[in-house]
């Protein structure tokens, strides 16, 4: 792991893929925003054009009895789309459960009105730097 590096937390939806990253020092986690699928891959060359990616956190949908489901397929289809576009970055697997309703309690914490945390796009990137808070408390602490 490089000294100067950051981490890069993924939320993966069908419709939206919210991004997470960490400041240089990865102590923090920060969203970045949410974007299509189809633009994922360019804004990730991006950020990993800014500042050295050690590594993708992407959530790894488990339903609640810990047991992998429908959505975990479109997730392993992601990360290799992620692999074939940035090998030279390990992926690694976060139990995303609940981490959109924390997202949302986040938001309702921070008294963003009703309409306003009914936003998907919203939910998507805190759920991610949430995901990657996770990892960072696990990892780094």
């Amino acid at each position: 792991m490089q000294e100067y590096s950051r981490l890069v937390g993924i939320d993966v939806g069908k419709k939206r893929i919210g991004i997470a990253q960490t400041d240089l020092l990865k102590t923090i986690s920060s969203p970045v925003g949410t974007f299509p699928p189809e633009l994922i891959i360019k804004e990730l060359q991006k950020i990993a054009s800014q500042a050295p990616v050690d590594a993708f956190i992407i959530g790894w949908p488990l339903n609640t009895e810990g047991e992998e489901g429908p959505a975990t397929q479109m997730v392993q289809e992601f990360i290799n789309r992620l692999k074939k576009n940035f090998p030279q970055i390990p992926i690694i697997k976060v139990d995303e459960r609940y981490t959109s309703n924390k997202a949302r309690d986040v938001l309702i914490h921070a008294g963003l009105p009703k309409k306003k945390r009914q936003q998907k796009d919203r939910v998507d990137r805190i759920a991610a730097a949430l995901i990657l808070q996770k990892y960072l408390e696990e990892n780094y602490e």
